[in-house]
């Protein structure tokens, strides 16, 4: 059986790096897919306006602008347009090998399986991809909702097996896993929305399905500098702020307290102190900014958290006229 596929880019300030990804996606060998590329760009360089109004109107892709910026957002909001049976998410900044819509949708014949986490070759890191880093199966820790996080290792593994999460530059999901499962995503997630994608694969798991890796639906992630729904570097006071806020809420909505300890004390150990395999500056002046951050983005996602009592958080998708709550 094959399955109608919807691919889902969501895209803010990138150029040439999402032409070529687009291009990719178009020259698939697959016989039944689609594109939908949701744009948070303000102003493009004019040879990237061009090639995607000229591909929307030749019908190539299905081009949606957008007049705010959110990773998981413009994901919802391509979610509500596409018809495919099986969505694809990849990033604006990939390389696809010729079969790779193919490699995701056999997965699917598998009834069981409701979503798929691809392998990721990241560009910076080509070079470590030796058969003497290669793994077989993951520890039982990439299991463990707590401390998963460091030990899902979805760019060395070789050997097909369930995951609790995938990786958002690669990954795809059955149609009904939001419409008739109501697993979405967390438009709360905010800056490059660092865990979203764990946050739905936690969601995910009041599903009857589960994900499946499949090393075969592999990609190049380029990890551009700039672009991908946020325009901030990692040592940005904004990107800090962020990334606990991000860290903390996955916790406090789907942990229980003794495995809210345990996931905040190993992001303690790892990005505070600066442990493996972090390895951070074990300065102390460092140490003590970090630490700063770390209780500030606890605070912030305990007020997001109070705010969920009377605001759902998705504040993307309430603009949506698709949006129902």
């Amino acid at each position: 059986m094959t399955h109608f596929i919807s691919v889902i880019i969501a895209t803010y300030g990138r150029e040439q790096a999402l032409i070529n990804s687009i291009n990719d996606v178009l020259k698939q060998d697959y016989p039944a897919f689609e594109v939908i590329v949701v744009d948070q760009t303000t102003h493009h360089e004019p040879e990237t306006d061009r090639f995607l109004n000229q591909m929307a109107e030749y019908g190539k892709i299905k081009l949606f602008k957008l007049d705010w910026a959110s990773l998981p957002g413009a994901r919802n909001y391509g979610v509500r347009r596409a018809k495919g049976e099986v969505l694809v998410f990849v990033d604006d900044d990939v390389e696809l090998p010729a079969g790779y819509l193919a490699a995701h949708e056999k997965n699917y014949d598998r009834p069981e399986v409701g979503g798929v986490a691809g392998r990721v070759f990241d560009r910076m890191k080509l070079a470590d991809h030796s058969s003497d880093l290669e793994i077989q199966d993951l520890p039982p820790e990439a299991m463990d909702p707590a401390i998963a996080w460091y030990h899902i290792n979805l760019v060395h593994t070789v050997k097909p097996q369930q995951v609790l999460s995938a990786r958002g530059c690669n990954m795809s999901y059955r149609r009904e896993i939001f419409f008739e499962q109501g697993i979405w995503f967390d438009e709360r997630y905010r800056g490059s929305a660092v865990r979203e994608e764990s946050d739905f694969g936690l969601g995910f798991r009041k599903t009857p399905y589960l994900i499946w890796y499949d090393p075969l639906s592999h990609l190049v992630h380029l990890g551009e500098e700039t672009g991908g729904c946020h325009d901030i570097t990692t040592k940005s006071l904004s990107y800090q702020m962020t990334f606990y806020h991000n860290h903390f809420i996955m916790g406090l909505k789907h942990l229980t307290l003794a495995q809210c300890l345990r996931f905040y004390g190993r992001l303690f150990d790892c990005h505070v102190l600066g442990r493996p395999p972090c390895h951070k500056s074990g300065s102390p002046l460092k140490v003590v900014s970090r630490l700063v951050f770390y209780m500030l983005g606890f605070g912030d996602a305990v007020w997001s958290q109070v705010k969920g009592l009377w605001d759902n958080g998705q504040w993307c998708s309430d603009r949506d006229p698709l949006y129902r709550k």
